[in-house]
């Protein structure tokens, strides 16, 4: 039997999944379900059953399968992209990722906490200075996120403005067809023009190191297009969000202030809970595979669920209830097997230094209007809020 649509991900609560996901996972954890663009998928919402599935390789993440699933009515941004390795299977994927990986280790991101710490300061100091109430989007989240990555790839932070607004257009899944194709192709020009240069101009950065790998220029692009939307995009929401999150829940933010070693715990706790970028590990059967008792055929497209599926009773207990003790890292936040999400150390090691040095610096910081009138990102493909007015 199909069922209703899973998307628009309007959430009745904006702290919590949709009531109808729930009842998907408590009555059919493995749904036919049909997009607004009317082609069918399977949804997944159960955790295990997620988790196996991202490790299966009779699931392909190759985004030109005719079966793969398109979220929207509208073509997919990265259609006119060379293939970068967020669309690779096995074997090509583990040497690409394998490259890049270096530059996320846990020793090389531990290296980046001084320059982190030191940007964070310089925006709060820039924050605090400045006129209240103020954007902790465009004061904090944002600049902190985008200076990072644009530092470890070799992008000029001058070029912030531009990038950012085109990554918004592309992140929103209501976006005119004429709209997302315009931001996609200023993108790419944009970026080819910026590998171009690093050929002629080497520097200390991830692009540069990557140059020798490629005979095609398009392919380094590609690359560089999933890393910078990717790598700013998540962490200013997740930045902006677990501000709210944390400001709602005065004992959670007492406990960090009082003890900075509780921060990691309250970070995977956040990432659990709110789950951003839920539709990022869609998948295609390449096989005929049983999953969760339903045998899904080849061609078949698979979304998985991920934030009803990081509140499964089954995995979390109280799963509901928002506690920074609970210490449960084998939530799917940042997607689960070969495709985990490259940059995870980075943006842990971003979200740490921001809480522990925002609410310190800040004590008296608060909402400067109540959290159900701000403005949330349901027509994006990453969660979020797009202004967040605070004060102190």
């Amino acid at each position: 039997m199909t069922t209703a649509s899973p998307l628009p991900i309007t959430r009745s609560c904006p702290f919590a999944p949709r009531e109808e996901h729930r009842a998907l996972r408590d009555e059919t954890p493995v749904a036919r379900v049909v997009l607004p663009n009317g082609r069918e998928l399977w949804a997944l919402t159960r955790l295990q059953d997620i988790r196996t599935m991202l490790t299966d390789p009779r699931f392909s993440s190759d985004r030109s399968h005719p079966g793969f699933p398109v979220l929207t009515g509208q073509q997919q941004t990265t259609t006119n992209l060379r293939v970068s390795m967020i669309g690779m299977d096995p074997p090509e994927h583990g040497p690409v990722r394998r490259s890049v990986l270096r530059d996320f280790t846990v020793k090389r991101v531990a290296a980046l906490r001084p320059r982190i710490q030191e940007v964070v300061d310089e925006h709060l100091d820039a924050m605090l200075a400045g006129p209240k109430p103020a954007d902790l989007v465009q004061a904090l989240s944002l600049p902190v996120s985008s200076l990072i990555i644009c530092e470890l790839l070799g992008v000029p932070y001058a070029d912030h403005e531009f990038f950012q607004e085109q990554s918004a257009k592309l992140l929103r899944r209501t976006a005119p067809r004429e709209e997302l194709a315009a931001a996609l192709g200023a993108l790419q020009k944009y970026l080819l023009e910026l590998v171009q240069r690093k050929e002629r101009e080497p520097g200390d950065d991830l692009l540069t190191r990557q140059l020798p790998r490629y005979d095609d220029q398009r392919e380094l692009v590609g690359l560089a297009f999933l890393l910078l939307v990717a790598g700013h995009e998540t962490t200013a929401n997740m930045i902006s969000l677990g501000t709210i999150m944390l400001l709602e829940h005065p004992e959670a933010l007492a406990a960090i202030r009082e003890d900075p070693a509780k921060v990691p715990n309250a970070v995977e706790e956040l990432l659990r809970y709110f789950t951003i970028a839920e539709y990022a590990s869609r998948r295609v059967a390449v096989e005929d595979v049983e999953l969760g008792g339903v045998r899904i055929r080849a061609g078949d497209g698979v979304l998985p669920l991920g934030a009803i599926a990081n509140r499964d009773p089954e995995a979390f207990d109280n799963p509901d209830e928002f506690d920074i003790e609970r210490g449960a890292r084998h939530h799917i936040a940042f997607g689960f097997g070969a495709h985990q999400c490259l940059g995870q150390n980075l943006a842990r090691m971003e979200l740490q230094v921001v809480f522990e040095t925002l609410f310190q610096r800040a004590p008296s910081l608060r909402l400067a209007v109540p959290s159900g009138e701000l403005q949330y990102k349901d027509d994006g493909i990453v969660y979020g809020v797009y202004e967040l007015p605070v004060t102190w």
